[in-house]
């Protein structure tokens, strides 16, 4: 590993790639095109997670509040109408979004986070981390690392598996 910006100077909780270079919060956002100088930005949004694609200008933003989105690298932010409550919101494609609620519920939305529907699954333990693709079928896969293991769903988040992997 080699540091290349902001060593010793910021401790980033959150991180993602966007359109046109990289977010991070701590404790305030920040952006960057070229990867060395970051830009602070206005907004008063706190996340939790961040995500987002190297292929869109959309953001999304996870806080107590709702899903927060961004359609311009995350320089502006928008609360969706409706938008649940996640803990943890990651992209699988360019407009398909997976998300989880703190209590494990998963959401998925297939207009880049502008609508979320709860795909009827849940998993089980505390949500830590969330990964998620589009598999060939054009269907949404999730994986799901909790307190206790990595559930994994390969039908849009309607069912978990709960792998073991002596996580503590």
């Amino acid at each position: 590993w080699q540091a290349v910006s902001l060593e010793g100077e910021s401790d980033f909780h959150a991180l993602t790639i966007t359109g046109n270079g990289l977010l991070g919060y701590d404790g305030t956002l920040k952006s960057t095109t070229d990867y060395n100088e970051w830009t602070t930005i206005g907004a008063a949004i706190q996340p939790h997670t961040l995500a987002g694609t190297a292929g869109s200008p959309v953001v999304l933003a996870t806080t107590e509040q709702g899903i927060q989105r961004s359609e311009d690298n995350g320089q502006t932010w928008t609360k969706p109408a409706d938008s649940p409550v996640l803990l943890l919101a990651a992209f699988a494609d360019d407009t398909t979004a997976a998300g989880v609620a703190p209590d494990g519920t998963a959401y998925i939305s297939d207009d880049a986070g502008k609508s979320w529907q709860p795909t009827g699954g849940t998993v089980t333990g505390t949500p830590a981390a969330l990964a998620a693709e589009t598999a060939a079928n054009g269907v949404a896969t999730f994986w799901v690392a909790t307190s206790t293991a990595v559930e994994y769903s390969e039908d849009g988040g309607a069912t978990f598996t709960h792998r073991g992997l002596g996580l503590n």
